[in-house]
């Protein structure tokens, strides 16, 4: 909502939603105002907006935009980093899938994210609360409103239960003791569906654009619709196994998927830069303001820790590092195709020289994918060779902060250069006014994709893909003028594939494709090979990376997190915790 930014700051002034407590379902507003006395249309827009900026209150240490912590780390796309295993040793637990208690004191990070997605709820309800008070002929935007409160309400829902799986699912118009009586017991389906009723509310009510780049739109609800069916397809039992696979869900997401307008970004680096915000690809996404008369701006502090380390141009604390295994997966063959099967049987990229450089053995290629995503040593850091005034731009082994625990990777994605006019410094911690997407065309695209080769459409889903790899073929300008070696080969896929090797391809785009930017360890829980793939990766890592040696994924536990025991016991027990914690 760039466009609407400035109505953040009175809105926020004239209705200070919540105190902090322990309990989503403890916060009050601070200064009571009744619902009557709220219900005018001057009100409303105010509380929108307020609603707005509660699904984007994040920081470094509660994520609610960027996954880098829940999908990535998590995953085998990236180590936690930092300065060793103890520090945020939170995340440390989750990257080693060792947090086995519900009430784990140092179990903080989850519990916040809990907490904070239901106070956005709660904002959405609140709005929702005054908003049905006012006839339609006093307020003329009052059902596209009520439309994108729900939508910004299932939102909420949907990344909660993609983190918890069992939750409770909270509307308006209900009293403090009707909520505690809400159970987060409820048939996995029919949660779903209780989240795909706000989404249709916002589909069917909604235009098709908004003239306020932001709010959400009809295109918007039908590409969650896309992502929620899909989700659905997979029906899992009640130790998180896929059980079926539903063909009728799936056939659902080619239609959202259909109604979805948008384009890819001409250059994939585009997505990743200042400057093309809200450009053609983005479907939906939080959005960041800078230079808006408040203290450090509406910026964007989720990444805050990840910058690269020790370097004089960023600031701390080289957190997100790209894994190993995450970087062999961009090795491409003569043919220009991921090896999908023996792609980690050797490293690339992993012998620093004497020039502290990370030269490709003779011989090998890679996915062009690769110099938009990983920092790699002696190769240019976010396409540039040097930053005005701010020295050296090639990426260089000394910026990792523990090369003894984590190597000499970086992420490139979340951030921007340096003299970039979008950054705040806030200490050591850069904050930045880049969007950050939640659900951007190429996700359309590769959902549509999956759905198509499930349902035995093979050729109409590699074709999909192949558009996808096709952009990525033709996003090299930047890299190469900025110095890198041309070591690119990228090629597409042939028709005729088997129905197993397309699912393969279209497991392997999507990490290719979002490597880094948090899907990862929810697509492996939605196909239901969080296990297996998580097992083998920790199998040959731990003989690289000695801090992962105890490390396990155990089936039926560690596909969701435990639910907050705090909240379990507010409820007194209505709450019932997630299998084997």
């Amino acid at each position: 909502m760039k466009n609407i930014k400035t109505l953040l700051i009175g809105s926020m002034a004239a209705f200070t939603m919540f105190a902090c407590s322990n309990d989503f379902l403890e916060y009050e507003p601070e200064g009571f105002l009744s619902v009557e006395a709220a219900a005018t249309a001057e009100n409303a827009e105010a509380l929108v907006v307020a609603a707005y900026a509660g699904i984007a209150n994040d920081d470094m240490v509660g994520p609610l935009t960027s996954m880098w912590v829940y999908g990535s780390v998590r995953s085998d796309d990236a180590y936690k980093g930092g300065g060793g295993r103890g520090d945020v040793d939170v995340i440390d637990r989750y990257e080693q899938y060792n947090l086995t208690i519900a009430d784990d004191p140092v179990d903080w990070m989850a519990p916040r994210t809990w907490t904070s997605y239901y106070a956005a709820i709660s904002r959405a309800n609140l709005a929702l609360n005054v908003i049905n008070e006012i006839p339609e002929a006093d307020y003329a935007n009052k059902i596209t409103r009520q439309a994108e409160l729900r939508f910004l309400r299932a939102h909420s829902h949907f990344v909660l239960k993609l983190l918890f799986k069992k939750i409770p699912y909270i509307t308006e118009g209900l009293t403090q003791e009707e909520i505690l009586e809400i159970s987060n017991i409820i048939d996995n389906d029919e949660l779903w569906n209780k989240i795909a009723d706000d989404f249709l509310f916002a589909y069917n009510n909604l235009p098709q654009s908004q003239e306020e780049v932001g709010r959400a739109d009809k295109n918007a609800a039908a590409a969650y619709l896309a992502k929620l069916r899909l989700y659905q397809a997979y029906e899992q039992n009640d130790t998180h196994q896929v059980t079926n696979i539903n063909m009728d869900r799936l056939q659902e997401v080619i239609d959202y998927a259909d109604d979805v307008t948008g384009a890819l970004e001409s250059d994939y680096g585009n997505n990743y830069l200042d400057g093309f915000d809200n450009g053609p690809e983005s479907i939906w996404a939080a959005q960041f303001s800078i230079n808006d008369g408040t203290t450090v701006s509406r910026v964007s502090f989720v990444t805050g820790l990840n910058s690269p380390h020790g370097n004089g141009l960023y600031g701390c604390c080289g957190f997100h590092l790209a894994s190993q295994n995450m970087v062999n997966a961009f090795r491409t063959d003569a043919d220009g195709l991921p090896l999908l099967d023996t792609f980690n049987d050797s490293n690339i990229f992993d012998v620093v020289n004497n020039d502290g450089e990370t030269p490709l053995a003779s011989g090998l290629t890679v996915d062009p994918r690769i110099d938009h995503t990983v920092g790699i040593p002696g190769r240019p850091f976010k396409y540039r060779n040097t930053v005005k005034e701010n020295g050296d731009m090639i990426y260089n082994y000394s910026w990792a902060r523990d090369p003894g625990v984590y190597g000499y990777f970086g992420n490139m994605k979340e951030q921007q250069a340096p003299d970039c006019s979008c950054y705040v410094k806030e200490g050591p911690f850069i904050g930045t006014s880049k969007n950050i997407e939640f659900i951007r065309y190429a996700d359309v695209l590769l959902f549509k994709a999956e759905a198509l080769i499930q349902r035995g459409e093979v050729d109409a889903g590699i074709t999909i893909i192949n558009d996808i790899r096709m952009r990525a073929a033709a996003s090299t300008q930047r890299q190469i003028s900025a110095g890198a070696t041309n070591i690119y080969n990228i090629g597409t896929y042939p028709m005729g594939m088997a129905k197993t090797e397309a699912l393969k391809a279209l497991m392997f785009e999507r990490r290719l494709e979002f490597g880094m930017e948090g899907p990862r360890f929810f697509d492996l829980v939605r196909w239901g090979i969080a296990e297996p793939v998580l097992n083998d990766y920790l199998e040959v890592e731990k003989t690289r990376k000695d801090f992962l040696s105890n490390a396990q994924f155990t089936s039926g536990r560690d596909e969701y997190y435990p639910i907050p025991q705090r909240e379990i016991d507010f409820t007194g027990g209505l709450y019932k915790q997630n299998p084997n914690y």
